[in-house]
């Protein structure tokens, strides 16, 4: 979702190195993401059977990534040849569709978070909204939502000098009007997000250091080690704290800074290259997703392993429930499990 103004200078690149090379890190992204994507939402259909709340968000996260990596060949192609060729029709539908897979992806992980807190603090409290029907019910609701944030593009996005991007109105100031689009994008698809991630994330590692820490002073005082598997459950949701805010950060500060810069300076071309390897990088954290949950989830590479080695025998993954409810950090009756996430982009 391009939200910054494209004058002819911004796209004025000679075709030279940087130019090829981006082009081919760009198809590059979309073949590793889409592939990805898609076989994390073949695993969840074939082998888990959206089983949980957890794999019902996962699935459609996946869902809007791989729709997102759909549009970067076409962004590759205008930054190749520097201009758009597809049309006004296209342009339209393409921007709409770009940014509306990437706010679902945002909204949904932010989802995924609270779920992951309601999981932790308080299973049994939160069991009957932990189900894999509401979680359907939840992110068919935020696919219609992330229709708030597009509806302007519709009407204020079209060829203008070569590029698809957006034009302010007739009428209006150009810089004020840019800075309001931009900041509102901000604070719907990162700020807000952002911070009721981290703020999620926080309050559980929290949660489970004060819990683990109880349940060492009651150890002590009947005389009984502290359980390593707390320790063990505990450092893997600190890891996977970091990996999911730090990827997400790392992915859309740039991009925005850049977005927010380009209103008020005047040397933007200068800057035109740095500028497309934020957008490349805002694309690449959909990309990324899929190899978090290999790195992160012992369940998801089992799948993996399924799907693309047959031939290896695995664990049979519809013997028992637990399988499944391994995304939770602690399951409704009790059961420790695996930790599971993942995340999107915008622009």
């Amino acid at each position: 979702m391009s939200v910054a103004p494209a004058a002819p200078a911004w796209m004025a690149i000679p075709l030279d190195g940087f130019g090829i090379t981006m082009t081919i890190i760009y198809l590059a992204v979309c073949t590793v993401g889409l592939a990805g994507n898609i076989l994390v939402m073949v695993a969840i259909l074939k082998l888990d059977k959206m089983a949980s709340a957890t794999t019902v968000y996962i699935f459609n996260l996946a869902l809007a990534d791989g729709l997102f990596m759909v549009s970067l060949p076409f962004v590759a192609i205008q930054n190749f040849r520097h201009e758009w060729v597809f049309g006004e029709l296209f342009c339209k539908l393409f921007m709409v569709l770009d940014a509306m897979n990437q706010f679902t992806s945002v909204f949904i992980l932010t989802a995924m978070s609270v779920d992951r807190y309601m999981a932790l603090v308080d299973p049994l409290r939160f069991a009957h909204w932990r189900t894999p029907r509401n979680a359907k019910v939840v992110s068919a609701v935020l696919w219609l939502f992330s229709l708030v944030p597009v509806l302007p593009m519709a009407l204020h996005v079209s060829v203008y000098q070569g590029a698809c991007t957006l034009t302010p109105p007739p009428g209006s100031d150009p810089r004020i009007w840019m800075l309001a689009f931009i900041s509102y994008t901000f604070v719907l698809g990162f700020l807000l997000p952002f911070t009721l991630m981290s703020a999620s994330y926080a309050s559980l590692v929290y949660t489970m250091r004060s819990q683990r820490l109880r349940q060492r002073y009651r150890q002590v005082g009947a005389g009984t080690s502290p359980s390593l598997e707390s320790h063990r459950l505990e450092k893997q949701v600190t890891k996977m704290v970091v990996a999911v805010v730090v990827v997400f950060g790392v992915c859309w500060i740039p991009f925005y800074t850049f977005n927010f810069y380009s209103v008020f300076a005047n040397d933007v071309a200068n800057f035109a290259r740095a500028f497309e390897f934020a957008v490349l990088l805002s694309y690449a954290w959909s990309c990324a997703n899929p190899i978090l949950y290999a790195c992160f989830s012992d369940t998801f590479r089992c799948y993996f392993r399924t799907l693309l080695l047959p031939a290896q025998p695995n664990v049979d993954h519809h013997s028992n429930a637990a399988v499944t409810e391994r995304y939770n950090l602690t399951d409704a009756d009790g059961r420790d499990g695996s930790v599971v996430m993942r995340q999107s982009r915008s622009h």
